[in-house]
C-alpha cells in the first residue's frame, strides 16, 4: 500500500504549474495572439483573415477561356459569369486568342492585354498552371480554377496540385480551387430579411439543400465551394464569414480538411464572435491508419479526433443535409436563449409523452411547471390531464381563445426558454388556429418557438404559408431534427457566453522541465519502461520508488529499499507490453521470491530473445483506479492528448476522451466528464473517491509535454495511471515513449 507524499491540492492547477516552473504564458482576450506569434512548439497562434470582399463582390472581372459558341460547355460558363457581374455591379471583360467578342463584349486576346487590373479572374482553362504568372503580372487579386484532373485522381494528379499551388504561392494571387464550380455566381434572394446563412462546400451538389432554402424563406448571403482546397481552404472563408455582420450562422459540408491548425484557429475566430458553425464532416468510419504499440494510439481513431477537436473549439458537427440546414436555420434566425428549460406543448397526450422522451433522451432539460403555473393552465385545459411539461392540452381548446392563452401563459414561465409544439400532421381546423396562435405568439416574445409539422405532403395552407411565412417561428419537418437544432442552439450559446479559448492556455516559453526531457529522448527509439518514467519525472508527474537491477543480489537488496510488497518487471526498449510474455510479478514479499523472480523473468527473456536493460523492482501500489494518460500525433491536428479507463481491460473498454493542446484545466475536467465510466471515480460499492484534481494535474502536464516536445515525441502511453483515494495524488505505474 502506498502512503501520501503527493502533497496537498491547491484549488488552481494552472497556479501549481507556474509554481513548478512551467509558465503558461499570458491569457489574451480578444483576439488569441497577434500575427508572427507561435506557442512553444512553433505552431502559430494567429493567422490573418484573407480579405475576400474582392473576391464576392469585385469591381472588374476577367473570364479566361469566355466562350459563345453554341454548345461548348465554356459558353453557359460564361453566360452565368456576365449574369453575375451584373448583378453584383462588376465590369466583365472576356479573354480569348481567337475572339474580338463574346456575347457583345469586347474580348482580349491575354491577360496582359486587360484594359484594366482586375480583382477577380476565372479561368475555363484545362491547364490553370500556365494561366498563373500571367495573372501575377497583372497584379490579379483572386482567381478561380474549374479544372479537374488534380489531387481527387491520384499521385500523378496530386502532384500537378502541388505544382499549381506552388505557382500560386509565388504569385501573390488567391485561388479558389481547382475542381471547383459555379457555386460562388449563384443568384442570391436580395427580398429576404434577417441573419443570412454562409455556404462553404467541398461537393457543390452538397450544399444544394441549403441553399434551397431560400425558398422557405430563410436567407443566404455567400456560397464558397472550395475544390480541392490548393490555396484557398474552409478555414480562409470560416475566418472571413465569421466577421460579417450579416451572417448569423456558417454551414459547411467538408470532405476533408486541408490544415487542422488553421481550422481550429479559424474556429476559435468564431467562436470569439459569437458566430456559429455547423458542419458535415465525412468520414466517421474511417479507422485512421495507426501503427501505434501504445494503448493509447489504439483509442482514437482520426475521426475521434476531428470530432473532439470540433467540439474543443466550439463547431457543432450533424450528420445529415437535413440536420446541416435545420440547425444552421435555426442558429441563424434565433435569439439568444433566456434560459435553458423546454416546455413540450402538444394537443395529444402521446405526442406530447413520445416528443419529451426523446427530447429527455437527447439531453434538452425539461422542467416540471409549478403548481402555480399547472392550476393557471386548468383554468383552460381539462383537469384530469397532464400539463406538469409535456402539457397535453386535450385538443378543443386550440380551436377558440384558450389556444392563444394556454401558448402565451408557457411563454411567461421564466422556467421556460424554448416552447416546442410537435404536430404530427394536420388536423383543420384546429391545426390551422394552433399555427396561427404560435406564429403570433412568437412575434411577441424573445424566446424560441419551434413547431414540428409532421405532415409528408407538405403543402397545406398552415404549413406553406403560415409557419413557413413567420421568421421568428422554427419549423421543422422531423422530431430528430428539431432536437438535434434545439439542443445545437442551446449549446452553443452555453459554449460562448464567457468563450475563454484553448489558445489562451498556450505556452509561449519553454519550462525547465524541457531541458530535463529533451535530455532523454533517444530519437527514432522507442524508451524503455524506466527510461519513460525518468521522462514523465521530468515534468513533474509521478511515478512509484523503483530500482533498476541487473542481478538477483541487486534485486534483493532493491526490494529492501523499496519497501515490500514489491512488483518486478523486464525492462528494455521493445517491450511495449509486458504481461503476455509473463514479464510481471506482483506481490512479491519476500528475498526468495525476489530472487526466484529475477531468474525466471530473465529466462523468459533468454528465450524470447530480449536485450534487457535490467529487471525494475517497484513498490506496490494498490487501492486506487487505473486510468490511462497518453500523447499520440495526428496527421492533422499534430499532438493529442488522451485520458481513458486503464490497466489490461483498456482496448476492451475503449472509454476515452481526446483533446488537442493546448488547453486548460476546465476542458482536462470535461474529458473526464465524457467517461461512460465517469463513476468509478466518485467511488462506487463502498469505495472511495478518488482524487481527481490529481488526475486532472497529470492530464495538464502530459498536454504540456506533448506541447513542448512536439514531433519528437511521437507516442506516450501511461498505463495504468494508478489514481489514488482523494488527498492522495496519482501515480503512473507504468509508461511507454517513443521518440520520432
Amino acid at each position: 500500500m502506498l502512503g501520501s507524499t503527493h502533497g496537498t491540492l491547491t484549488t488552481d492547477l494552472r497556479a501549481r504549474v507556474v509554481a513548478c516552473g512551467e509558465q503558461t504564458g499570458p491569457a489574451v482576450h480578444g483576439l488569441a495572439a497577434s500575427e508572427g506569434d507561435l506557442d512553444v512548439s512553433g505552431r502559430p497562434l494567429y493567422t490573418p483573415v484573407p480579405d475576400l470582399d474582392r473576391f464576392f463582390r469585385p469591381e472588374s472581372v476577367a473570364v479566361v477561356g469566355a466562350s459563345d459558341t453554341d454548345g461548348r460547355p465554356n459558353t453557359g460558363i460564361t453566360r452565368q459569369l456576365i449574369a453575375w457581374a451584373e448583378r453584383v455591379g462588376a465590369r466583365l471583360h472576356p479573354v480569348h486568342p481567337s475572339r474580338s467578342a463574346v456575347f457583345g463584349l469586347p474580348c482580349v486576346p491575354s491577360v496582359a492585354d486587360l484594359p484594366e487590373q482586375v480583382d477577380l479572374a476565372v479561368l475555363l482553362v484545362g491547364d490553370p498552371l500556365a494561366v498563373v504568372e500571367e495573372l501575377a503580372r497583372a497584379k490579379v487579386k483572386f482567381a478561380v480554377a474549374f479544372a479537374s484532373g488534380f489531387a481527387e485522381t491520384g499521385e500523378e494528379g496530386a502532384a500537378a496540385q502541388q505544382r499549381l499551388a506552388a505557382a500560386v504561392e509565388r504569385s501573390g494571387l488567391r485561388l479558389l480551387g481547382p475542381n471547383t464550380n459555379l457555386n460562388a455566381f449563384e443568384r442570391f434572394r436580395d427580398d429576404l430579411q434577417g441573419p443570412a446563412i454562409a455556404l462553404i462546400t467541398q461537393s457543390g451538389h452538397q450544399g444544394r439543400p441549403v441553399f434551397t432554402m431560400q425558398e422557405l424563406g430563410v436567407r443566404l448571403s455567400h456560397w464558397a465551394p472550395t475544390g480541392n482546397e490548393a490555396d484557398l481552404e474552409t478555414a480562409d472563408f470560416i475566418s472571413y464569414f465569421a466577421g460579417r455582420p450579416e451572417i448569423g450562422a456558417i454551414a459547411c459540408y467538408m470532405e476533408g480538411l486541408k490544415d487542422g491548425r488553421s481550422f481550429l484557429l479559424a474556429a476559435d475566430r468564431a467562436a470569439r464572435s459569437g458566430v456559429p458553425v455547423v458542419a458535415v464532416k465525412v468520414g466517421r468510419t474511417e479507422t485512421g491508419a495507426r501503427t501505434a504499440a501504445s494503448h493509447t494510439g489504439k483509442l482514437t481513431g482520426a475521426d475521434q479526433v476531428v470530432d473532439a477537436a470540433m467540439r474543443q473549439y466550439g463547431v457543432i458537427r450533424v450528420d445529415g443535409l437535413d440536420e446541416l440546414q435545420d440547425t444552421a436555420a435555426l442558429l441563424a434566425r434565433a435569439r439568444k436563449p433566456q434560459t435553458d428549460g423546454v416546455v413540450v406543448y402538444s394537443i395529444s397526450g402521446g405526442t406530447g409523452a413520445h416528443f419529451s422522451d426523446l427530447a429527455t433522451a437527447a439531453g434538452l432539460r425539461l422542467p416540471a411547471l409549478s403548481g402555480a403555473k399547472q392550476a393557471e393552465l386548468h383554468q383552460w385545459i381539462p383537469e384530469y390531464l397532464n400539463v406538469a411539461n409535456p402539457v397535453d392540452n386535450g385538443g378543443h381548446p386550440v380551436g377558440d381563445w384558450r389556444g392563444r392563452k394556454i401558448i402565451d401563459a408557457l411563454l411567461a414561465d421564466p422556467q421556460v426558454g424554448v416552447l416546442i409544439c410537435p404536430i404530427t400532421g394536420p388536423f383543420p381546423p384546429m391545426s390551422d388556429k394552433l399555427a396561427q396562435d404560435l406564429v403570433d405568439a412568437a412575434e411577441t416574445t424573445d424566446k424560441l418557438v419551434c413547431v414540428v409539422w409532421g405532415s409528408p405532403v407538405g403543402t397545406e395552407e398552415a404549413y406553406r404559408t403560415t409557419l413557413l411565412g413567420s421568421s421568428r417561428v422554427a419549423t421543422f419537418r422531423t422530431f430528430g431534427n428539431c432536437i438535434t437544432a434545439v439542443r445545437a442552439y442551446l449549446d452553443h450559446h452555453r459554449f460562448t457566453t464567457g468563450y475563454r479559448s484553448p489558445l489562451d492556455e498556450a505556452p509561449r516559453t519553454l519550462s525547465p522541465s524541457f531541458r530535463k526531457a529533451q535530455a532523454l529522448l533517444r530519437p527514432g527509439h522507442r524508451l524503455s519502461e524506466h527510461a519513460a518514467k525518468q521522462l514523465l519525472r521530468a515534468y513533474g508527474i509521478r511515478v512509484p520508488r523503483e530500482q533498476l537491477v541487473t542481478s538477483a543480489a541487486a534485486s534483493v537488496r532493491a526490494a529492501g529499499l523499496v519497501g515490500y510488497p514489491v512488483v518486478m518487471k523486464a525492462s528494455a526498449p521493445q517491450l511495449a507490453h509486458k504481461t503476455e510474455l509473463g514479464l510481471v510479478k506482483i506481490g512479491l514479499t519476500s528475498a526468495s521470491q525476489v530472487r526466484d523472480a529475477y531468474r525466471e523473468l530473465t529466462d523468459i527473456a533468454r528465450y524470447e530473445s530480449i536485450d534487457l536493460d535490467g529487471i525494475l523492482v517497484c513498490q506496490m501500489v494498490e487501492r486506487g483506479v487505473e486510468m490511462v494518460v497518453g500523447v499520440t500525433q495526428d496527421a492533422l491536428f499534430g499532438p493529442t492528448v488522451t485520458v481513458g479507463l486503464g490497466g489490461v481491460l483498456v482496448e476492451v473498454l475503449q472509454d476515452a476522451a481526446v483533446r488537442v493542446p493546448p488547453f486548460g484545466e476546465d476542458q482536462a475536467r470535461s474529458m473526464l466528464a465524457e467517461l461512460r465510466g465517469r463513476a468509478l471515480l466518485d467511488g462506487v460499492r463502498g469505495g472511495p473517491p478518488v482524487d481527481v484534481d490529481a488526475l486532472v494535474e497529470v492530464v495538464l502536464r502530459v498536454q504540456r509535454m506533448a506541447l513542448e516536445l512536439g514531433g519528437d515525441l511521437s507516442e506516450l502511453d501511461i498505463n495504468p495511471l494508478m489514481v489514488l483515494p482523494r488527498g492522495q495524488g496519482a501515480v503512473a505505474l507504468d509508461a511507454l515513449a517513443v521518440c520520432r
